[in-house]
């Protein structure tokens, strides 16, 4: 009985885990770049359950030898192994604003292969993003919405003295009669890479092969990929399940009282 306990708490983790991940996803609907997060859910290794019992060997002596008959496997729970971002394209939308950058993605070499902006985090380390949402601090570099220096092809801070610039789509900003590539960065496979808050994702990533294509639109910006709707339906999925898990724990609280309080009274 004390393994039903243990089960169906389990169950009821796991949708709230669940259910953090998809309301963090609806609060991020209109996230410029946002990747929605999907949670993966595992069960525990099952365990193989026997009867154990005896039977007799029509001897002299009554020999009784041990025997063990298998009844089948028993499910020891469930919990969520990792969340793992959806990089699906979001929407493009024009928002007229010269500072801001849209990656669309062409061909890619490698199904999960995708390509992100290259910034400069807190600690000066490098990071991606796909949120295009820059703007220009008050020494005229190009900075995220969170002030994290965009970099430049050689790892560089890019310096366009205003917001009057133009971006080709290529990824060359164009700038004082000068072209400086936009540090643009690809992995082959984007499952690898880790949110880190602000937009961020830290992981391996190099320079984009010859043969993956793709465009950067100046005065747009890419949405989240998040779909409200679906992610609501999955909600009210996640709530109903929690439901039922919490139904069976208090069907296993009940028995456990009568066991003890009624069946376990000495009279």
């Amino acid at each position: 009985m004390l393994r039903g306990f243990y089960t169906a708490a389990s169950g009821m983790i796991a949708q709230q885990r669940h259910q953090e991940a998809l309301s963090n996803n609806i609060a991020n609907a209109n996230t410029p770049g946002y990747k929605a997060d999907q949670a993966t859910l595992r069960s525990f290794p099952e365990m193989l359950m026997h009867q154990m019992g005896s039977k007799n060997i029509p001897t002299q002596h009554n020999i009784k030898y041990p025997v063990s008959n298998p009844i089948g496997s028993l499910s020891t729970g469930v919990y969520v192994q990792e969340y793992v971002p959806n990089f699906a394209q979001g929407d493009i939308r024009d928002t007229g604003i010269t500072t801001d950058l849209a990656l669309v993605n062409g061909n890619m070499p490698d199904e999960t292969g995708s390509i992100f902006f290259t910034v400069q985090n807190d600690a000066g380390e490098v990071r991606y993003t796909r949120n295009g949402n820059f703007t220009v601090d008050g020494q005229g570099y190009l900075v995220t919405n969170h002030g994290h220096y965009v970099l430049d092809q050689a790892g560089n801070p890019i310096q366009t003295d205003g917001m009057e610039f133009t971006v080709t789509p290529e990824g060359a900003i164009q700038v004082n009669g000068q072209n400086i590539p936009l540090g643009i960065a690809y992995t082959a496979n984007a499952n690898d890479f880790e949110k880190e808050g602000n937009d961020l994702f830290n992981g391996e990533a190099g320079a984009v092969p010859a043969d993956a294509t793709f465009t950067i639109q100046q005065g747009f910006l890419e949405g989240s990929n998040v779909d409200s709707m679906q992610s609501m339906t999955k909600m009210m999925e996640a709530y109903r399940m929690f439901e039922t898990n919490q139904r069976v724990l208090k069907a296993y609280d009940e028995s456990m009282d009568k066991a003890v309080n009624e069946i376990g009274r000495i009279s």
